[in-house]
């Protein structure tokens, strides 16, 4: 019977009878072996380090960014959504610096010349009482941006204050706020708000509060959604627990953790807001002479379009234009801010 070797001290018996080196020949903890490690896998581009230290670099951006800065580069992926926010911007910068670009005044007639077809000093036309067609598109432009724009922001103000409130409170009171939006939901929309118009008159400030007062139904029910959802988060119940007042609670915790949708459905409200004002032009609600929108200029297009189809060509064509594009947009913007998306495909 064979005696056993004695092991030497750092040696652990293998079922193979191989040996296991010595723990004594690993890097001390935090020692150059670990930074080795960090700096080879930081090369293969797993987690961003500082040359020289095991430290993580502070200007990576990676999946440290801000949730606002990960939406941003996902919509600059998308390459329609920055198409029509290009094209976007070339109209606002067209509207805005009408009076430099125009060739003539908006409101100049001529009836001696009338309705003619383009040409070079008239490069889209003119209408039945000799005014310039590009230069009525270009100032059209402004209200109709403005339409949109302002009766949008109304409807956000009533809309998230209302939602807000109900969707805070909860119980009875969010109850019947919300039976109170059913009950408007069931009334036609341009029928109010040709009532609105007939009752305070037909003018361009009562047009955006018109507009605005009809388009807040679903922003309400939007934003109640979302506070009901983020006011049972642990931040919201931490925050309530220290003595936050309702108010904090809404401005600082609650609604800017719900930007996202609102600032979807705003994009999306901009175009339903211009086609209503069109449609109210069409009816002789509208923007009243000498002032013109697109839709007022597609209204008068319409009445001559057998004669002068180019009357009714262009403004249609900007009109469409503007809508795909703003349709894109907020597309491209719910793609980007929600929270589910990792990528943008």
């Amino acid at each position: 019977m064979k005696s056993r070797e004695p092991r030497p001290v750092g040696e652990r018996p293998h079922s193979h009878g191989a040996r296991v080196e010595s723990r004594e020949a690993a890097p001390a903890e935090g020692g150059p072996g670990i930074s080795q490690s960090l700096s080879s896998v930081a090369q293969a581009g797993a987690i961003p380090v500082c040359r020289g230290t095991g430290r993580r670099n502070p200007q990576s951006r990676g999946s440290g960014a801000s949730p606002w800065h990960d939406a941003l580069r996902r919509l600059c992926k998308n390459r329609l959504a920055m198409v029509s926010l290009t094209v976007l911007t070339v109209f606002v910068m067209a509207a805005l610096l009408a009076p430099w670009i125009a060739p003539l005044p908006f409101d100049k007639t001529n009836l001696r010349y009338g309705a003619k077809q383009p040409t070079r000093t008239h490069v889209l036309g003119t209408d039945e009482l000799g005014r310039d067609l590009f230069t009525r598109i270009l100032y059209g432009a402004r209200i109709s941006f403005a339409v949109g724009i302002l009766a949008t922001l109304v409807s956000l103000t009533i809309g998230v204050t209302y939602g807000s409130i109900a969707g805070l409170v909860g119980g009875r009171v969010d109850h019947l706020m919300m039976r109170v939006v059913d009950i408007l939901y069931g009334l036609p929309f341009m029928f109010f708000v040709i009532i609105l118009m007939v009752i305070f008159g037909r003018n361009i400030l009562n047009l955006f509060i018109a507009l605005g007062a009809v388009q807040w139904l679903t922003m309400a029910r939007i934003v109640r959604g979302q506070v009901l959802s983020l006011k049972t988060r642990e931040f919201v119940l931490s925050a309530q627990a220290i003595g936050a007042s309702p108010r904090r609670l809404l401005t600082r915790h609650v609604l800017p953790n719900a930007l996202g949708p609102i600032v979807v459905y705003a994009t999306l409200t901009v175009p339903a807001v211009m086609l209503e004002e069109a449609f109210l032009s069409f009816l002789g609600l509208g923007v009243q002479p000498p002032m013109a929108s697109w839709g007022s200029l597609a209204s008068e297009g319409a009445a001559a379009m057998e004669a002068y189809p180019w009357l009714i060509l262009f403004p249609g064509m900007t009109m469409t234009v503007t809508l795909l594009s703003l349709n894109f947009l907020g597309d491209g913007l719910r793609d980007a801010l929600d929270p589910q998306i990792s990528s943008y495909r």
